[in-house]
């Protein structure tokens, strides 16, 4: 059985589109990414398998049942972080953090208190006064408290500090060796990459690709910039695209094998050179554009 279905998922909002004829299986306890630039679909996703959301047409299945005529029991089997977090007034995350355990039987009190430990939580204060990030880990805990069998997480990252993340990657991996599948849905590339085997790719509403992680490092893009004189070489480079000369170098996108490139690259004497990570947008332009619009 697999823990997530969907089987041509649609959501429109009147004429504007939300998602189109998306299919996808995910297995039990992987972990599975969900990637796309912003607007690409990834939340409209997530809220209408959850059932937040129903579906134009189509239909999503969370551990074999249906979300739209067995909600309530499939959402006793998931735990959700949504990419924004608010809170009830007045409530302190200890409060917020038992109202949200009711709707999951069972005692969870020794749960929460590893995981509260575990990213450091204030449960005395209230839960509307925390920063961002903050927030974000009393929403972690509320959704790994009763150690649901399918996580889905919606930019969980975002306001963590990079031990903080780090925490969350090893409670992550921890409960999908326990069996949980973690969908995890991010636009930034380096992460998905350092978590997830397996991403599915969304551009535009509609599923591009589905991706093994490793495939996907093979073909990823980094953008270059030199600043160096007679750059021209470098435009003829397999890999290279984007060129785009200036008056001190040059500036483009790069994939394959770097040691050609950065041979090259040594032999200008360069007096400064930058290679970075490119947006998500920009890779999934650069290699699942053609697919989308097939």
């Amino acid at each position: 059985m697999h823990a997530l279905r969907l089987e041509h998922l649609s959501k429109r909002y009147g004429s504007r589109r939300g998602i189109d004829d998306v299919s996808l299986e995910v297995p039990q306890g992987v972990l599975f990414g969900l990637i796309g630039p912003n607007g690409a679909g990834k939340s409209t996703t997530i809220r209408t398998l959850l059932g937040l959301l129903r579906p134009t047409s189509g239909r999503a299945e969370v551990l074999g049942r249906d979300v739209v005529t067995n909600g309530a029991r499939c959402r006793a089997e998931i735990g959700y972080v949504p990419g924004e977090n608010q809170f009830d007034p007045g409530l302190t995350v200890a409060e917020v953090l038992e109202w949200r355990a009711r709707f999951h039987p069972g005692d969870h009190q020794p749960r929460r208190k590893t995981l509260v430990e575990t990213f450091e939580l204030e449960v005395a204060a209230r839960a509307e006064d925390l920063s961002l990030g903050n927030k974000k880990k009393v929403a972690l805990v509320a959704a790994l408290q009763h150690r649901p069998k399918l996580l889905v997480l919606d930019e969980p990252t975002n306001g963590l500090d990079p031990v903080m993340q780090t925490r969350l990657f090893d409670v992550l991996k921890a409960e999908a060796r326990d069996g949980a599948t973690v969908l995890f849905s991010s636009h930034v590339l380096s992460e998905v990459q350092r978590f997830c085997r397996t991403v599915a790719v969304l551009n535009e509403g509609r599923l591009v690709a589905v991706e093994d992680v490793e495939a996907l490092r093979k073909r990823q893009l980094r953008r270059v910039e030199v600043v160096a004189h007679d750059v021209a070489g470098l435009a003829t480079l397999p890999g290279v695209t984007k060129w785009a000369p200036s008056a001190s170098g040059a500036s483009f996108l790069f994939s394959g094998d770097l040691a050609p490139m950065l041979s090259t690259l040594a032999s200008l004497s360069p007096s400064d050179v930058r290679i970075e990570e490119p947006s998500l947008e920009e890779i999934v332009m650069q290699h699942y554009l053609k697919v989308t619009h097939a």
